[in-house]
């Protein structure tokens, strides 16, 4: 009998471990969706385990405008996948190449690529391609609200949710952001040798604030306010500057948000409550 027992309790211990490992994802890797120069660029896809909703998001994978796969893991441990996957949604998870390879400017042409991309295969993964969310942080989420607010229409998606992205190359803080350290997502080979004014003119082109027109999908931005690195005033300038062009934008602050911060799946899950009702 107790020996039965054992077997019963080790049976009912490894079926629940099992439940609690399976993830609410199926995960295809390096889907190639673009080519440029002989270099392909590709996207990871998560797919729901559970029932989909039918809409997709876009995940700009970009940390300081480097794009490797470790990004992608950051994305993971953050609650991304399982969070929206886990509300039915597809996640296609796109990389748009890195600062020492390509400029700012040609890596928003390529998340508009993988933006069409995803339209045209959007039935094969049950996604209707006018229900598309975008999303990205920090420098993920510069190129992807930079991608939104110069897209044409057939690159455009519905709404935008939005982690501490810098939004002004041309007012940083109190500051200026050092140039020397991101001159090449201005120009090919950084800023040396290039004047004052094409710098300037440069910066002004790879900041969305000075790129930003009527009609635009929604935004939602969460950034915190002991943010280290992306001062809190590039949030705060974004909206305001979305709102004076009658564009629908909201700034939800983290109180004492770092960038990020530990609890950053409860404002990924904000953030999917808000995808549910402008999707």
């Amino acid at each position: 009998m107790k020996t039965r027992l054992a077997v019963v309790i080790c049976l009912l211990f490894c079926f629940g471990f099992a439940l609690a490992q399976e993830k609410p994802y199926k995960q295809a890797e390096n889907i190639v969706y673009y080519e440029t120069e002989g270099v392909g660029l590709v996207m990871d896809i998560f797919t729901p385990a559970g029932a989909p909703n039918g809409l997709g998001i876009i995940d700009v994978v970009s940390g300081y405008w480097f794009s490797d796969r470790g990004k992608i893991e950051d994305h993971r441990k953050a609650g991304m996948y399982d969070v929206f996957c886990g509300r039915g949604y597809v996640v296609f998870a796109i990389r748009p190449g890195s600062i020492s390879k390509f400029t700012g400017g040609e890596m928003v042409q390529h998340l508009k690529q993988g933006i069409k991309w995803v339209k045209e295969h959007a039935k094969d993964y049950g996604v209707d391609p006018q229900r598309l969310g975008i999303t990205g942080a920090s420098a993920g989420g510069h190129l992807a609200t930079l991608t939104v607010v110069t897209a044409e229409p057939a690159e455009q998606v519905k709404a935008a949710g939005i982690f501490f992205p810098p939004a002004d190359f041309l007012k940083w803080g109190d500051g200026l952001p050092s140039y020397d350290r991101i001159g090449a997502l201005f120009f090919t080979g950084g800023i040396k040798g290039k004047t004052e004014e094409e710098v300037n003119e440069a910066a002004r082109k790879m900041s969305p604030v000075f790129n930003i027109k009527p009609g635009l999908p929604p935004f939602l931005i969460f950034h915190g306010d002991a943010d280290p690195l992306v001062p809190l005033q590039q949030s705060e300038e974004l909206v305001e500057a979305l709102k004076k062009a009658g564009d629908s934008a909201e700034l939800i602050i983290k109180p004492g948000g770092a960038h990020p911060w530990p609890t950053i799946a409860e404002e990924i899950a904000k953030m999917a409550d808000w995808f549910d009702k402008n999707l």
